[in-house]
């Protein structure tokens, strides 16, 4: 049991390192570059300019290119990636003549951080969840949820190729799980604050967690132990608020510029073709030419808002750890499909909960995770890694064909229905693939392809979004 653990780190460690070494976003690709430019320039902000100006426009911090758009945290972790470059070469983060640096020795450096944060955060976190996962709900598949969480193309295609760090939010997001499954809550509470401070879109997550944690508040058998629970959450996530935000506490207009720099209505509703449904609907009603970005905006919430509260009051009058998972990705799924500036690496968000999931319906989250990969297939090939996603997904399907469906075969049979509507949704997405790999779109339509992926996905989501709220109230 434990040698297969250690196989699947590291044969996931080694599949991320041999897709390190392909291209990422914005590979020679100036003058803007990409997500991997995105990265080193924070670095190069925080490594050289006071705590206090991070996030504000100036001279040495021109918030049009690359300005810091996400949480503390993330400043942190660019902070402390900046000292160790500026130790190695200080070319690589020094003020205004590092941009665009794309030397062979920085690559190297750049990837490895990505690698160290897979080790240190990323890995730890899933043996946890799939440890707890498994003494929780006693199905004995904690080595097949971490194949899963260890080799889902996903997320080692955007962290690794593309270049993000979604390996610390999503890390902390499952640490925050596997300690509410263990029922260490106030654990729970500052790791799922860690996240959210590395990454707002943990914002799909927060609903569920705090149905949750409330209603682990109010199950209390008196009111001094209600106030006690109560307190011990809350002052953990308002001390670790305070502590990460420290620095621009001093002044509203401070922390106001902060919390602008994380949500900027001005980028609108959606920028690239995307699988939500504010995109599919934007080809026969544009919404960018007939409604403002404000109005848009409150549109976005009270849609998201409407789509996400059946299932969380659900989870607060119901309370069980079965229910969590299934709220956990019904909002991160409903969140993606209806809330505003949604990108498509968003997807990653509903990862962890299928997986999770995957416990109870093996064919069911299997065919999401497929379809996760193939919604991020025009960014992928935006940034020339179709070959390494088409040999991840085949080294996915190969791996599970291996280590899971032999051995639970009784558990993998298909209703007919399902393995139809599974198959004929593979062979779909197999063939609009390819057709937008061989064929040119018409010099009319140069989105098509990637429009045509997006409604695509955008309809299995919503269909999957549909069959969570028939899981949890049936």
């Amino acid at each position: 049991m434990y040698s297969e653990m250690i196989a699947a780190i590291f044969g996931g460690l080694a599949l991320r390192s041999i897709i390190s070494m392909n291209s990422y976003s914005g590979f020679n690709q100036a003058p803007m570059f990409g997500d991997y430019e995105a990265q080193r320039h924070w670095q190069e902000v925080t490594t050289n300019l006071d705590v206090k100006n991070w996030y504000t426009n100036g001279t040495h911090n021109d918030l049009q290119y690359w300005g810091l758009d996400y949480p503390p945290l993330t400043a942190y972790h660019s902070y402390l990636t900046g000292r160790v470059a500026k130790l190695l070469n200080y070319s690589y983060v020094e003020l205004h003549t590092s941009r665009g640096i794309e030397t062979k020795e920085h690559k190297s450096f750049m990837r490895l951080t990505v690698l160290a944060a897979d080790i240190l955060i990323y890995m730890p976190a899933i043996i946890a969840i799939s440890v707890c996962m498994d003494l929780t709900f006693e199905k004995n598949l904690k080595h097949h949820l971490l194949v899963l969480l260890a080799i889902y193309p996903g997320q080692i295609l955007i962290d690794n190729g593309h270049f993000q760090y979604n390996n610390i939010s999503l890390g902390f997001l499952a640490l925050a799980v596997a300690a509410l499954l263990c029922n260490r809550n106030n654990i729970a509470a500052l790791t799922f604050t860690l996240a959210l401070n590395y990454k707002q879109m943990e914002l799909y997550h927060a609903l569920p967690f705090f149905a949750y944690l409330l209603s682990v508040c109010f199950s209390q058998n008196s009111l001094r132990l209600f106030v006690t629970k109560l307190l011990m959450i809350a002052t953990t996530v308002l001390a670790t608020f305070f502590i990460l935000w420290y620095p621009w506490l001093s002044s509203i207009d401070a922390t106001a510029q902060v919390l602008y720099r994380l949500f900027p209505l001005g980028r609108g509703v959606f920028e690239d073709k995307v699988a939500n449904f504010w995109c599919s609907i934007n080809v026969i009603y544009k919404l960018k030419k007939h409604i403002v970005n404000h109005e848009m905006a409150l549109i976005c919430i009270g849609t998201t808002l409407l789509a996400v509260l059946p299932t969380n009051v659900q989870l607060f009058c119901r309370r069980s750890k079965y229910t969590f998972i299934l709220t956990l990705f019904n909002t991160a799924a409903a969140f993606f499909l209806f809330s505003f500036q949604v990108h498509e690496k968003s997807i990653l968000l509903i990862l962890l909960p299928s997986i999770c999931l995957f416990a109870w319906w093996p064919n069911e989250m299997l065919w999401f995770l497929k379809m996760s990969v193939f919604s991020m297939t025009p960014l992928l090939k935006k940034d020339n890694l179709v070959v390494p996603t088409l040999a991840l997904m085949i080294i996915f399907q190969l791996i599970f064909m291996c280590s899971y469906f032999e051995t639970n075969q009784n558990i993998m049979i298909r209703k007919n229905w399902i393995g139809l509507i599974i198959k004929i949704s593979e062979i779909l997405m197999i063939s609009i693939l390819f057709a937008s790999l061989i064929i040119e779109p018409p010099a009319r339509y140069p989105d098509i392809w990637p429009l045509i992926i997006s409604i695509i996905s955008c309809a299995h989501i919503f269909m999957f979004l549909v069959w969570g709220y028939v899981q949890q109230f049936t």
